[in-house]
């Protein structure tokens, strides 16, 4: 099979969505799935005015037609709602083509913290967005029965992986050349340092230890100028990024707007157990086994959940992390795409499930 992934969020972009987007690639790559990423790379681009890090495509839409004839993909995923995603449907639309979308960011969260718009009119234009596909993937199912409230249709659950050879365990935190010097228990944040993040009610808790942040973004000069005890590390490669992990205490994830949290599955593969509040995004990758979460602790008062956090065994958040297979996750993505000479709106009775070619 042959497919067109075009998203807005591609390297060298570093946040969540890209890398879910690379470890589905590599997944899809490994079952056969001849997958052509179209990205803002492949454009004219600019960056995204008041967020740092992100570049956008500009006036995509007739060099990806050009990409879309040459190719002529089996299937079309748009991955997010940039200019890229927006091309992608018009063109689609206009080729009567069917296409799958994914809902990975809550963006009308992001636009109302930053520039106060109305969650109902960013809904509201998400909604028109997605409308025409035949498959809208979402990460959780509190998403989708979000999302489900909010009239959004076709919602296919579609869930997420880890690396966890990336990511090693480690029965007992990594003594990290660098961090040696730093109290315990050390306390980690990975994110974005971006307005749905939340990232203020981690560094205002009063733990003990050390507070170590890595990532930047939009809010990265005002907050280490007001947090300047924290332990700042900036953007790591990625194995870099899997030591630091495990050389943590507790992962903190202080964000109420996520769609998934794989930085939470991240850590706690390494053995690293996480603390944050019981919304969704860390109530689905947690989980729980008779109501008690698995990997860490959820609470309300989110010192508490650190202070409980630092008492879970790093195996059983090892364990809680390997639940979470790429492979699976792939396979459902694939189950969920649709022929783009598919009838729009009849997925699931006149859909050819596309396989993969070898």
């Amino acid at each position: 099979m042959k497919l067109a992934l075009i998203t807005d969020a591609w390297h060298p972009q570093v946040n969540g969505v890209v890398t879910t987007l690379n470890e589905l690639v590599n997944a899809l790559q490994g079952m056969g799935v001849q997958v052509h990423v179209i990205h803002p790379g492949q454009f004219e681009h600019r960056p995204c005015p008041g967020y740092a890090g992100i570049d956008l495509a500009v006036r995509p839409a007739k060099r990806l037609t050009r990409l879309l004839d040459n190719l002529q993909p089996d299937a079309v995923h748009l991955a997010t709602e940039g200019p890229l995603g927006w091309a992608g449907r018009k063109i689609c639309l206009q080729k009567n083509w069917a296409f799958s979308t994914a809902f990975h960011t809550k963006f009308p969260e992001i636009l109302n913290s930053a520039l106060r718009i109305p969650l109902s009119w960013g809904y509201a234009l998400f909604r028109h967005f997605h409308k025409p596909s035949s498959a809208v993937m979402v990460p959780t199912q509190g998403v989708l029965d979000m999302l489900q409230q909010r009239q959004f249709r076709q919602l296919k659950p579609w869930t997420h992986g880890v690396d966890t050879h990336l990511f090693g365990f480690h029965a007992q935190p990594l003594a990290l050349e660098g961090l040696e010097h730093l109290p315990r228990p050390l306390c980690l944040f990975v994110g974005r340092l971006s307005y749905e993040k939340n990232i203020e009610a981690f560094l205002k808790l009063p733990v003990q230890g050390t507070k170590i942040v890595c990532g930047v973004g939009p809010l990265e000069t005002s907050l280490k100028s007001r947090y300047p005890d924290v332990h700042w590390m900036g953007v790591l490669p990625r194995e870099e990024l899997a030591r630091v992990y495990a050389a943590a205490d507790v992962f903190v994830f202080p964000s109420r707007s996520e769609t998934f949290g794989l930085v939470m599955l991240e850590a706690m593969a390494t053995g690293t157990p996480v603390a944050a509040y019981p919304v969704d995004g860390p109530l689905q990758v947690l989980g729980a086994d008779h109501g008690k979460p698995q990997g860490g602790v959820l609470d309300a008062d989110l010192q508490t959940a650190v202070a409980r956090a630092l008492t879970v065994p790093r195996m059983q958040a090892r364990q809680r992390a390997e639940a979470f297979d790429w492979d699976a996750a792939a396979r459902l993505f694939v189950n969920h795409l649709v022929s783009v000479h598919a009838r729009q709106g009849h997925m699931l009775s006149a859909v050819t499930v596309l396989s993969p070619r070898t």
